[in-house]
């Protein structure tokens, strides 16, 4: 049977009007707050948050999220730089109250925030877990599927006493958010890319502990 003209019209306005939901185009968000630029589909939505380190701590942090459709893509970023005078506020369990426990907070940092990623999402698949780096800052790549067949690609990295904390998760079937979680940059305090001649690690300098 032919096709009339009008039901190809009525066609293409479904069509449409369905577009929009996939319809964001990806773009290099760059925030100088928390010195990183991203690419991102659309001006992903700010928030501020608390985040509660391995030790208690209750760190300022700020989360970007957009959605694309049903996919959802977030980077959370969490300041460390107060770490050690809010650790000294706060009271600790005897077994944690030496002089270097909010180092240890801040440098075990990373393998802390994938174990929340592996808490909040009880019966997950861990399908890639392992050492990583973004332009040469150090980091951990942590692959998912959950329990509902979407699939997590997260990545965390500490560069300057700031958590960085990348997750894209998309349906079952749909193409990996790889490059969104390989898309970021770090910059410097006057906004520019930075990139290392070699491994950067976070590191403090070594105290005794009491």
């Amino acid at each position: 049977m032919a096709i009339t003209f009008a039901r190809l019209i009525l066609a293409f306005a479904i069509i449409g009007q369905s577009a929009p939901a996939f319809a964001q185009e990806w773009t290099d968000f760059l925030s100088t707050d928390d010195r990183f630029s991203i690419n991102m589909p659309g001006q992903p939505k700010v928030e501020t948050i608390t985040w509660v380190s391995e030790f208690g701590l209750n760190l300022p942090a700020r989360a970007y999220t957009a959605f694309r459709g049903p996919e959802k893509y977030s980077i959370t970023v969490v300041d460390y730089s107060g770490a050690e005078k809010q650790y000294y506020s706060t009271p600790k369990a005897p077994s944690f109250q030496g002089s270097g426990y909010w180092r240890i907070d801040i440098m075990a940092s990373v393998q802390y925030a994938a174990t929340k990623l592996y808490r909040y999402r009880p019966g997950a698949k861990v399908t890639y877990d392992a050492w990583h780096h973004i332009d040469r800052v150090a980091g951990q790549q942590v692959n998912l599927i959950n329990t509902n067949k979407t699939v997590t690609f997260a990545s965390i990295y500490l560069h300057e006493n700031r958590l960085y904390v990348l997750d894209g998760t998309v349906p079952a079937g749909a193409p990996d958010p790889g490059l969104f979680t390989q898309s970021i940059s770090f910059l410097d305090a006057g906004g520019k890319r930075v990139r290392y001649d070699d491994i950067y690690s976070n590191r403090l300098p070594p105290i005794t502990l009491k």
